[in-house]
């Protein structure tokens, strides 16, 4: 009965309050992203991997870093279900350990570029004039570069490691969110609203944060979401060239390069970090095309 009830709340046509009406948004959002199959695999499946990953000391019965130089490169079995590398380490505990490092290097960037991408954009969109040609020309140089080129030059400046990693993915990332911030601003900066919120005398500051920034949120979200698999990209890009984690870090890029020359012999070195990477990468996809569905007002 009070399933029923909360349910018949949350799909009322008429909220008798703001929070009311904010979660009738909020559930039928998800009754739509619930109906989009893709999108829930995208969701389950990145839900396992964090999980997996966060889990990793009790799913993974061996140490990972832990040599075995007479077993190196044993294919898969039973007592090693993704087989051995090189140095006769498991497979499947690095690959558990490394789900940490890569993810926590997508998480950690995303949890930088996001809010500076979003406040430049902000700022830009609603100041205009010469703070806008400036915040946006500096812009335009970050974008002028591919950004795994720039993040490369950004590593080789600092010191190779997974915090400049991070650092140098983050310096690359943020041009795109504050353009979308700031082309979202454009169109809401002469509105009613923030005309009537001006006139009661708010500042600059209080627009931009409590008014400006949060209509830019939810497309920020959406953009965030469909950038993470060419953040994972990025990263295991850097850690294959060596700019990224250092070995023995279990990490799936530098899994990949320190076991590229046995990819025709023993095919399971190299080819199971690299299907962890694109399943990963193909798991954020989805669920980025699921909740811009969503979240995106022009795709309503």
């Amino acid at each position: 009965m009070i399933g029923v009830i909360s349910r018949d709340w949350l799909l009322t046509e008429t909220p008798a309050s703001r929070a009311q009406a904010a979660w009738v948004r909020r559930y039928r959002g998800w009754l739509q992203f619930r109906g989009n199959g893709l999108a829930m695999v995208g969701l389950v499946t990145v839900a396992i991997m964090i999980l997996a990953s966060l889990a990793a000391p009790l799913l993974a019965w061996q140490d990972a870093s832990a040599q075995n130089l007479a077993g190196r490169l044993a294919p898969p079995s039973f007592a090693h279900w993704f087989g051995t590398d090189e140095l006769g380490r498991d497979i499947y505990a690095r690959i558990l350990y490394g789900g940490r490092v890569t993810l926590g290097m997508v998480v950690s960037v995303v949890l930088l570029v996001a809010p500076v991408g979003l406040a430049v954009g902000s700022v830009a969109g609603y100041l205009g004039g010469l703070a806008d040609r400036l915040l946006m020309r500096v812009t335009d140089v970050f974008l002028a570069f591919p950004r795994l080129v720039l993040a490369l030059a950004f590593v080789a400046a600092l010191k190779p490691g997974i915090t400049s990693a991070i650092i140098a993915i983050a310096l690359t990332a943020w041009p795109p969110y504050a353009r979308l911030a700031r082309a979202d601003t454009l169109t809401v900066r002469h509105s009613d609203f923030i005309a009537a919120v001006r006139l009661t005398g708010a500042g600059s500051l209080r627009i931009i944060v409590r008014h400006i920034m949060p209509l830019c949120l939810s497309s920020v979200i959406v953009r965030v979401t469909l950038d993470m698999s060419g953040i994972i990209l990025t990263a295991a890009s850097l850690g294959f060239l060596g700019m990224g984690a250092q070995p023995p870090m279990p990490e799936w890029g530098t899994m990949i390069a320190s076991s590229r020359a046995f990819i025709l012999d023993q095919w399971w070195v190299p080819t199971i970090p690299g299907i962890a990477i694109f399943v990963a990468s193909l798991a954020f996809n989805l669920l980025g095309d699921g909740m811009r569905d969503v979240l995106d007002p022009r795709q309503r």
